[in-house]
């Protein structure tokens, strides 16, 4: 793949900075920091368009705390003006990181998403009776640096563009020097994402297994051969090992497709699509929560509909009619 110059340049243009700024604040108007850079907008590109050009970017400002859904995570969510910034890189980068990206790697891509990765499941699952389902060990803490810098390197040649990547990996570590991506951050869910994009590669151009999805960290094979996929689970635990520094979680699932494959929070057979039971579970809980914040008058009508319609539209990816029925009716005659 032939490598690309001259992007820093695209990074820093006033418009590209203008637009990162609208991208930024989607669904944000009203929060303190958009409010804040808004009032004086051109002088604060302007300032962030001189701390490019000067390749002096002022980053690294995080604000850390824990979400409880579905498991324990620590979110590193950067300053607004920082955030802006991560979308200027990004409309530049995304056209090219989504060149090297193979057809069936569904996170963080226009028009791909989880939707789109469960129906493509579902899909190989009646094509081949046999599936391997994986995903790697505290993914997010194992990313290397320097191996994905060396990526990066493989598909950008604008020293200045691989610098400021440097300067932002070196922002943040997991605990050890020169390791991990802080979960939360628009650029580091980009490169997280094309951090894999080797394994990708990989399965299909070597072990040519053509039956292969990825959804960030989670990722299936299919085969009609159970030894085919034996042997590419040991092949896949070595390569992740010695390329990419990392390590597979040890709930590995070898199976056959009829019995269902447990992929983003669903069960997925060839002619159904289940909630897992711990989906059924966090849809109850979070439906009850939603409802006592609104019954309390925490929120008002309208917020509640806009929490509420992503968690029923979840729902609908699987058939669970019944599931919503029993809880929403259950709710409501409490």
């Amino acid at each position: 793949m032939k490598r690309k110059g001259q992007l820093y340049h695209e990074i820093a243009e006033t418009e590209n900075l203008k637009l990162a700024f609208w991208k930024a604040s989607r669904g944000k108007r009203g929060h303190e920091g958009v409010l804040l850079f808004r009032e004086n907008l051109d002088a604060n590109i302007n300032l962030m368009r001189g701390q490019l050009l000067a390749e002096k970017p002022d980053i690294g400002h995080y604000h850390f705390f824990k979400v409880y859904d579905p498991k324990e995570r620590l979110i590193c969510a950067a300053s607004f003006p920082e955030r802006v910034l991560h979308h200027a890189i990004m409309n530049i980068c995304e056209p090219i990181f989504e060149r090297y990206a193979i057809f069936d790697n569904y996170a963080c891509r226009t028009d791909k998403g989880n939707r789109k990765a469960i129906a493509r499941c579902q899909y190989f699952s009646r094509l081949f009776k046999w599936y391997l389902k994986l995903d790697i060990r505290q993914y997010f803490a194992s990313i290397d640096h320097v191996k994905l810098l060396g990526i990066l390197e493989r598909l950008v040649k604008d020293r200045r563009l691989l610098d400021l990547f440097a300067s932002i990996l070196a922002t943040y570590n997991s605990g050890t020097p020169g390791r991990g991506l802080p979960i939360g951050n628009l650029v580091s869910q980009h490169l997280a994402n094309l951090y894999l994009g080797k394994l990708d590669h990989w399965i299909r151009e070597t072990l040519k297994i053509t039956g292969y999805l990825r959804y960030m960290d989670d990722f299936v094979l299919f085969s009609n051969d159970r030894q085919r996929l034996q042997d590419g689970l040991s092949a896949a635990g070595t390569f992740l090992g010695g390329q990419l520094s990392l390590a597979l979680k040890e709930n590995i699932q070898l199976n056959r497709g009829v019995f269902g494959i447990p992929f983003l929070g669903f069960r997925v057979f060839p002619s159904r699509i289940l909630l897992s039971p711990s989906g059924g579970r966090r849809f109850a809980r979070k439906y009850r929560q939603y409802m006592e914040k609104y019954e309390e008058g925490e929120w008002n009508e309208a917020t509640l509909s806009r929490h509420l319609e992503p968690l029923v539209d979840f729902t609908r990816i699987a058939d669970s009619i019944g599931l919503r029925r029993k809880i929403i009716h259950g709710n409501s005659s409490t």
